[in-house]
C-alpha cells in the first residue's frame, strides 16, 4: 500500500526542500506504517499539490521528507457533490468513504424525512467531523491529490435551491423513467469550456428512499430523477454506483 499523507501547508514546496509531517500523521507513519529513513513517501496539501521523497528522518511524531519530485493537480472541469442522506448503522459513512475514494469534490450531509438517523444539537458536529475523518482517511488510503470538502447539514429545500440556482441535480430515483446512462446533462447554469455542466450534484436517500414530497419538491426546482438500472441498490453503494458513470461520463476517468 503506497504511503500517502496529508499536509495542509506545502505551498511553495520546491526539489530539495525539507517536509516535515508531525502530530498524529507521523506517528501513525512512523508506528503503523513502519516508515523508516531511506523510504519513499509521498505527502499532499488536500488542494491538488503533491510531493515525493524520501524520508531524512523518521521518530516519534515527527517525519522530515527531502523532496525529489513536485506535482500541481488540475481540478476536472466538472466538480462532482454527493448529497447523502443521513442512514442507519454506518451505511451512510461507508457511501462517504467510496464516494472519496472514486472521486467526489463535495459531500452533502442530508436530513431526508425517511432518515432514521438524526442529528440533532452536538450530534451535528460530531456527525460532521466522523464525516471529515472518514473523507480524510479515504482521500490517503486512494492517493488522491485533491480531498473533498464536507459540508454543512443540508435540508431538502436547501438541496431544491440548488437546483433552482442552475446547478444540474439528479436524484437516485428507482423508479425514474430516466436512465443516469443516457440522461441529458446538459446544465441549466454554469458550464465549463468544453459544454459540460460545472456542478453535478446526486442526491440519495436513506434506507426507505427518496419521499414523494420530497422528491416533488427537487423536481418542481429543476432536479431530474434517474435510475441506476433494474436493481434497487442500498444507500451504501448507490451514490458510489452513480459517481462512477459520471466520472465516465464527462471525461473523468
Amino acid at each position: 500500500m503506497a504511503h500517502f499523507y496529508l499536509v495542509e501547508q506545502l505551498a511553495d514546496t520546491a526539489v530539495g526542500a525539507s517536509v516535515v509531517v508531525s502530530g498524529p500523521e507521523a506517528r501513525h507513519a512512523v508506528t503503523v506504517s513502519r516508515v523508516r529513513v531511506g523510504d519513499d513517501l509521498t505527502v499532499g496539501d488536500g488542494r491538488g499539490l503533491v510531493v515525493r521523497g524520501e524520508v531524512a528522518e523518521a521518530s516519534g511524531d515527527r517525519l522530515v521528507l527531502v523532496v525529489g519530485q513536485v506535482t500541481t493537480h488540475e481540478r476536472p472541469a466538472t466538480r462532482l457533490v454527493l448529497a447523502q442522506a443521513l442512514a442507519k448503522g454506518d451505511r451512510d459513512e461507508l457511501a462517504v468513504q467510496a464516494a472519496t475514494e472514486l472521486g467526489v469534490d463535495e459531500v452533502v450531509p442530508w436530513a431526508a424525512a425517511r432518515s432514521i438517523s438524526r442529528w440533532e444539537g452536538p450530534k451535528v458536529a460530531k456527525g460532521l467531523a466522523r464525516w471529515r475523518a472518514v473523507t480524510r482517511e479515504a482521500t490517503k488510503q486512494s492517493v488522491r491529490p485533491f480531498a473533498p470538502e464536507v459540508v454543512e447539514l443540508s435540508t431538502t429545500k436547501q438541496l431544491a435551491a440548488r437546483a433552482a440556482a442552475g446547478d444540474r441535480v439528479l436524484v437516485l430515483e428507482p423508479t425514474a423513467a430516466a436512465a443516469l446512462s443516457d440522461v441529458d446533462l446538459s446544465p441549466a447554469g454554469a458550464t465549463t469550456a468544453g459544454g459540460a455542466p460545472s456542478v453535478v450534484t446526486v442526491v440519495v436517500g436513506p434506507e426507505g428512499g427518496v419521499s414523494p414530497a420530497e422528491l416533488a419538491l427537487l423536481s418542481e426546482a429543476g432536479a431530474t430523477p434517474v435510475r441506476l438500472g433494474d436493481s434497487v441498490l442500498r444507500t451504501s453503494t448507490a451514490g458510489p454506483a452513480a459517481l462512477a458513470v459520471l466520472s465516465v461520463r464527462l471525461g473523468r476517468w
